[in-house]
């Protein structure tokens, strides 16, 4: 029996409806949902991620400020330039391109930016918020993915999930909400030992990697009837792939993210909603002071 395919594209679509009605609403209390975008540099790929978020900021009524930073752009300035974007009240999210050069530190920049402008869950405090159920931005990438175990009606209590990556773009965060909802969650990763056995005895695989010469996952890796969800990207003879072995392991599974469609378009879904609570946010702090 052939498994579902879980379309990250409709899924998507039905979180941008909500969120373009949540910015009418807000355009009427007379505020326009803002987010801006920090890139350093000219890598291809990060300026394409930037395009793609404003273009779908675009397409929800969400406007953004652009900021295109040469590529030697120092600590210092940086610094700045988030502090400026945290006190302009115009600005409600702040977004900055993953990842900078090597004399910019990730820790330091996203730790820096207003957690209530944080649209990419990444400051400690809301990280810390996250751990305590308690985080209302959280990462895009893991809340996308929880959004599609709700929109297929996917349960998660009680079952054994395996998380293939331990990063705090995806690995961590996801752990905890995984958890929120009553999962038994393995974390496993480049020094995981036995890392086929892990999965073989999931109900959920969620893998993270990135790379076909490192992982990929087969279908033997695969129990009857699992979850799976990909969350890699690769480039595989021109053609942009996952870490799963799609066309077989759909054989064996109940439902699998294909890639491209899968969770890529809900991370952007997610940024646009985040966006959209964190002008909510600020126009609760208004009205309170």
């Amino acid at each position: 029996m052939t498994g579902q395919k879980i379309d990250g594209v409709v899924v998507a679509i039905s979180v941008k409806d909500i969120v373009r009605a949540a910015v009418k609403e807000l355009q009427n209390d007379r505020i326009t949902p803002c987010l801006a975008t920090v890139l350093v540099g000219d890598d291809p790929a990060s300026a394409t991620y930037v395009r793609n978020k404003q273009k779908a900021c675009s397409d929800v009524g969400i406007t953004t400020k652009d900021h295109k930073l040469p590529a030697m752009f120092s600590q210092k300035e940086m610094n700045s330039l988030i502090d400026l974007l945290n006190k302009d009240d115009t600005v409600h999210g702040i977004l900055v391109q993953l990842p900078l050069p090597v004399q910019l530190d990730e820790f330091t920049t996203t730790s820096r930016i207003s957690p209530l402008k944080d649209v990419d869950g990444l400051t400690p405090y809301n990280m810390g918020l996250l751990i305590s159920s308690k985080a209302i931005l959280k990462p895009c990438t893991p809340s996308g993915i929880m959004e599609l175990f709700e929109y297929y009606k996917i349960d998660l209590e009680g079952k054994d999930v395996v998380i293939i990556n331990r990063s705090n773009l995806v690995g961590k965060p996801l752990y905890n909400l995984m958890l929120e909802k009553n999962a038994t969650v393995t974390t496993c990763h480049s020094r995981t030992r036995n890392l086929k056995e892990h999965c073989q005895r999931a109900d959920i695989i969620i893998t993270a990697i990135g790379d076909r010469k490192k992982f990929i996952l087969t279908e033997d890796m695969v129990k009857e009837g699992a979850v799976i969800i990909d969350v890699g990207t690769a480039r595989l003879e021109e053609k942009l792939v996952g870490d799963v072995d799609y066309d077989n392991v759909i054989k064996k599974a109940s439902y699998v993210t294909p890639v491209p469609g899968g969770v890529g378009p809900m991370t952007i879904a997610m940024l646009l909603k985040n966006t959209v609570t964190a002008a909510s946010i600020s126009k609760e702090f208004v009205q309170h002071n």
